[in-house]
């Protein structure tokens, strides 16, 4: 059967010091993608960047709270974000395909069974479907972190083997800014180690992540935070080789699924983080 494996990657990952599209870095991360579906993985993106590419592209550094500024950042960011990834992928020979979502998509049946009917036919066709929170209508989920939920649900959704979070830091570290190499399961202490201070983009960082990747693992998915600027990073986690990056083991399964066929939809309004 084919490996699975969702890849999210962080606003800060994708983008400079000005807040455009860092091209350097999408090239690296489409470059080892193409190499795992050349290998016959089944990989899907869930990216983030497109306000930061918005942004950039009108030549603003200053992030506004206004929900109507930022939705229309999102509608100019996301045609340039998509359009960047295009060619990338077509260098590779790969097709892309674009799925902006919402909680509302995973809390109706028909609406989420719809989401997966359209995704695996993706993937039978070797595109990379490339998913993003639909920022331009959301108007309580904009803000930075929302696409570490959201991947942990996509991850649910098509029975992922692995969760990839990209970030700009090379993953979960301790109280004395050491790396914490390997996670068996996330508790109390695990969560102490999390850096609440705010960043450009919102509240979410650690936070969001630590969160998704509870629910990821709590769903048999195994998890990694991974410094998304450094080159190679993504196969040196696929061919488990040792590295700067941190490992959360797949738990077993201890919630019955819905009819619908999703675990962390319930438990998402439950915890709602």
């Amino acid at each position: 059967m084919k490996k699975r494996i969702v890849i999210k990657i962080g606003t800060k990952v994708i983008t400079d010091n000005n807040g455009s599209i860092d091209t350097k870095v999408v090239g690296s991360i489409v470059s080892q993608v193409s190499e795992m579906v050349q290998k016959g993985m089944d990989v899907l993106i869930v990216s983030s960047g497109a306000i930061g590419a918005g942004m950039g592209l009108l030549g603003m550094t200053k992030r506004s709270k206004n929900i109507a500024w930022l939705q229309s950042m999102a509608s100019i960011g996301q045609v340039q974000l998509m359009d960047i990834y295009n060619r990338f992928f077509k260098k590779y020979n790969y097709h892309t395909g674009q799925i902006l979502l919402t909680q509302e998509d995973f809390d109706n049946r028909q609406r989420y069974l719809n989401i997966k009917y359209t995704i695996n036919t993706l993937l039978e066709h070797r595109v990379i479907p490339i998913i993003n929170e639909n920022d331009t209508i959301s108007t309580e989920e904009i803000k930075c972190g929302d696409n570490d939920r959201l991947s942990a649900l996509v991850a649910d959704l098509i029975g992922a083997d692995m969760l990839i979070i990209l970030t700009a830091v090379d993953g979960l570290l301790d109280e004395c800014g050491r790396l914490v190499e390997n996670v068996n399961v996330i508790n109390k202490k695990t969560r102490s180690l999390i850096k609440t201070e705010k960043t450009d983009c919102g509240t979410g960082g650690m936070i969001t992540k630590i969160d998704a990747a509870d629910f990821a693992t709590k769903a048999g998915i195994k998890c990694y935070f991974a410094n998304g600027k450094k080159d190679g990073k993504i196969l040196k986690i696929i061919n488990k080789q040792k590295g700067d990056y941190t490992f959360f083991e797949a738990q077993q399964k201890n919630v019955k699924a819905k009819k619908d066929g999703s675990v962390l939809v319930q438990r998402l309004k439950v915890r709602s983080f």
